[in-house]
């Protein structure tokens, strides 16, 4: 395997079993209710999260903290070995960059290291299955800079569509407008949404009901494939905010379609705090976004 470490940050909602198998060392990203930040050593559980949310108090999110990004990647450049890390979207945060300056800062302390950031361009699985991707290229032993080209190359095709019970949460932190708000408030109104190549949200219309809100979720998947490309043995990652039974059936749908590797996994709070409970999106590589 080729000597370096790979790291991403907790937005890319990896399975922890994943992360455990593989040794990968995570960035902790930050929530807050109140007075009280979670994200490091306290943290709340998904279900306690949404439920928090659903009650009525509303979280904030925080971006990383350069100390704690010294601190873990300091620690395996003193050990010998090169950095690849995997980050959250740069159009929706400044943790991307909180990144790439203190690598910056390593790398003069450090100049026979090696530290590559990758932005991902994208949020929650849809960063994630770039850190599959990226584990599966390091056990073949890609060298770094033949895993930034690939991922590079494939960054484009990590298709993500989502919809929200709450339209509200996106606005409230800046993330759509408040006409797009207003207009997914409607009764029974469900919008649909896609993070684009520049890795930035974008409404994409809406449906009536929920149940065809997660069909559509899967039809547009479908439309989408690249199949001489991106076969059905690539991952298919589908997300969910405190919703497991409705992210099984999208990810039973998946499966219908002949896809054999797909994984489910919440939606952590730093990125929750925005879609709010009730959140399913869907992860797929296909044609560019």
């Amino acid at each position: 395997m080729a000597d370096y470490v790979i790291t991403t940050d907790s937005n890319s909602d990896v399975l922890p079993e994943f992360i455990r198998e593989n040794n990968l060392t995570i960035i902790p990203q930050y929530y807050s209710f109140g007075d009280t930040v979670y994200g490091d050593e306290l943290n709340m559980p998904p279900h306690e999260f949404y439920e928090t949310m659903r009650k009525g108090e509303l979280p904030k999110s925080q971006a990383n903290n350069p100390a704690v990004i010294r601190e873990k990647f300091e620690k395996i450049l003193k050990e010998g070995k090169n950095i690849f890390h995997i980050a959250f979207s740069s159009a929706l945060s400044g943790s991307c960059n909180n990144v790439m300056m203190t690598a910056n800062e390593l790398l003069e302390e450090y100049p026979e290291r090696q530290i590559t950031v990758f932005d991902s361009l994208n949020a929650s699985l849809g960063e994630g299955v770039s850190v599959y991707r990226a584990v599966e290229l390091w056990k073949e032993g890609k060298s770094m800079e033949e895993l930034h080209d690939i991922l590079l190359e494939e960054r484009e095709h990590v298709n993500v569509s989502f919809t929200v019970n709450d339209l509200n949460h996106l606005q409230r932190g800046g993330r759509v407008s408040k006409t797009t708000a207003v207009v997914g408030s409607l009764v029974n109104i469900k919008p649909i949404l896609t993070v684009t190549a520049e890795g930035e949200l974008k409404s994409d219309g809406t449906v009536r009901g929920r149940k065809k809100s997660l069909k559509t979720l899967v039809s547009r998947m479908e439309a989408s494939l690249d199949l001489d490309n991106y076969g059905k043995d690539r991952i298919v990652a589908v997300l969910h905010g405190d919703c497991l039974d409705e992210a099984e059936t999208v990810a039973d749908m998946v499966r219908g379609l002949g896809f054999t590797n797909v994984i489910i996994n919440d939606v952590s709070p730093s990125i929750g705090t925005h879609a709010g409970p009730g959140v399913v999106g869907l992860v797929h590589y296909g044609k560019k976004r």
